[in-house]
């Protein structure tokens, strides 16, 4: 090896030394950093007869199998997380058996009420007590119903933010993509904007699962699992609209509350739509789909217990289209219109405390011009005898049986508690996989003990070449004092 040969082997080490403590330096400082990729310089043999070291680009330490699994696993979390948290949020709002102001709850105080004010059909404190109970009856399912109805209006307002998220990360990452092709021609390091893209990528992976196409000069494609392209060249941008205030008769099928369009084109939002997976679906499966279900039960509910005291063959004081002790709104319920019932039902204005407070007429009868005989208890225990009789009710998450009062409100209970129990057990398996496939993603990313013994040996590799360029130095002093 020649002297010159030596010399540019020596000052090619001293690069590639001081160019890999610059990426090592830049592992240990940002070892927290989340979305942070660890990095490796890229050093090899310049080819045959060349001497020296090739000193290559800046290479991102990543797994790919890794990194869409851990996708996945990301995506079906988010989308268990948003079931778990509204079937615990509506398990909440009916309340569990020992909950004293459960729906259950209520109608037992309702019951005992009832055979309070039989026992002593004269006494005006217990049909006070009775016009109390109902009330609270009343108010304890609008309220729930009121409940499901925030929970729909919550969903609504989930879907159109995460909508804002996807399209504004599609923006930013046809912009990363254009930066990338230019700072890539030019040979410098994109190692930076690969990992702020991939940040980008699982924003909106949480939303919409995503396959990533590698394309030329850096770019990357997006699509969703069942084929919309998200992104391609350009991005693509969803529509909807925010709903601010839904009622129980807005659906998506009668076109009175929004749904998703990818470019101007309709899109299938269900469970197993083009766009299934992840958050998105997730709540519109909320909005449309569990939220009306939930709805019809609380309106099975309320329908049988209005029904049960409307019925002119029980007080003969009412007529026909005469409300009963509970009402729609304070009117005749009409069973052809059973939506939102149970966000409608009120106790009749003629026995509320809170109205005329007439609570002889529980006795005597909703119509009675006058009060009758304070000791006749005969439509009391009509009233009780008719709560404890069973009748068909039907709905999705019931099913269709023949029911007391108290056994159809105790099964709601049951149904709500056991869909919060699977819910949440779907959850935590679907926690547990991301977890796992975190940790192996993890696992890629910066040790800094092992940081650290590469720092040490590229100090070594720069000591050594420094002392190479020093004996150089020597020798040339040497031939030019001979």
């Amino acid at each position: 090896m020649s002297i010159f040969s030596a010399l540019n082997s020596a000052m090619s080490g001293l690069n590639a030394a001081s160019r890999s403590s610059q990426v090592v330096s830049e592992n240990l400082s940002n070892a927290l950093t989340p979305g942070y990729s660890r990095r490796v310089l890229d050093v090899n043999s310049p080819g045959v007869g060349v001497t020296g070291v090739r000193i290559g680009n800046v290479q991102r330490i990543t797994d790919p199998v890794i990194m869409a699994n851990r996708r996945v696993a990301e995506a079906e979390y988010g989308a268990a997380k948003a079931q778990s948290d509204f079937f615990s949020r509506m398990s909440d709002l009916v309340g569990t058996v020992d909950d004293e102001m459960s729906l259950a709850s209520q109608m037992s105080e309702f019951q005992s009420s009832l055979i309070e004010a039989v026992s002593r059909p004269d006494s005006q404190p217990r049909l006070n007590d009775l016009s109390v109970r109902a009330n609270a009856l009343a108010e304890s399912i609008s309220r729930t119903a009121e409940g499901l109805r925030d929970l729909r209006i919550n969903a609504d307002g989930a879907i159109g933010s995460q909508v804002d998220t996807v399209n504004q990360a599609l923006k930013d990452i046809e912009k990363l993509n254009a930066r990338i092709m230019v700072v890539e021609a030019g040979g410098m390091d994109v190692a930076s904007m690969n990992d702020q893209r991939d940040q980008l990528i699982d924003q909106i992976n949480e939303i919409i699962p995503v396959n990533v196409v590698r394309r030329d000069n850096g770019q990357i494609s997006l699509f969703s699992t069942g084929g919309v392209m998200l992104l391609d060249g350009r991005a693509s941008e969803l529509s909807f609209s925010r709903t601010r205030d839904i009622m129980p008769h807005m659906t998506i099928d009668n076109g009175m509350i929004s749904g998703l369009e990818v470019n101007g084109k309709p899109i299938d939002t269900g469970p197993n739509g083009p766009l299934r997976g992840g958050t998105l679906t997730a709540q519109f499966e909320i909005r449309d789909g569990t939220s009306l279900e939930a709805q019809e039960d609380l309106d099975a509910m309320a329908k049988d217990l209005i029904e049960r005291f409307q019925d002119p063959a029980l007080d003969g004081t009412i007529g026909t289209g005469d409300a009963g002790i509970f009402t729609d709104d304070g009117n005749f319920f009409d069973p052809a219109n059973t939506v939102g019932i149970a966000n409608r039902i009120e106790l009749n204005d003629l026995v509320s405390l809170s109205g005329s407070a007439e609570t002889w007429r529980f006795r005597d009868g909703l119509y009675a011009t006058a009060p009758g005989d304070p000791g006749d208890s005969s439509l009391l225990q009509a009233y009780t005898d008719v709560l404890g009789e069973t009748r068909s009710v039907s709905s999705i998450g019931l099913g269709t049986a023949n029911m007391s009062a108290a056994t159809l409100t105790a099964n709601l209970l049951s149904r709500f508690a056991q869909d919060s129990e699977t819910a949440a057990r779907s959850s935590t398996f679907a926690a547990t996989s991301y977890n796992e496939m975190s940790q192996a993603e993890l696992a890629l990313g910066v040790d800094t003990d092992a940081e650290l013994q590469n720092l040490m040996l590229v100090e070594k590799y720069y000591a050594a070449n420094a002392r190479m360029i020093s004996v150089i130095d020597e020798l040339m002093d040497t031939l030019i004092r001979m």
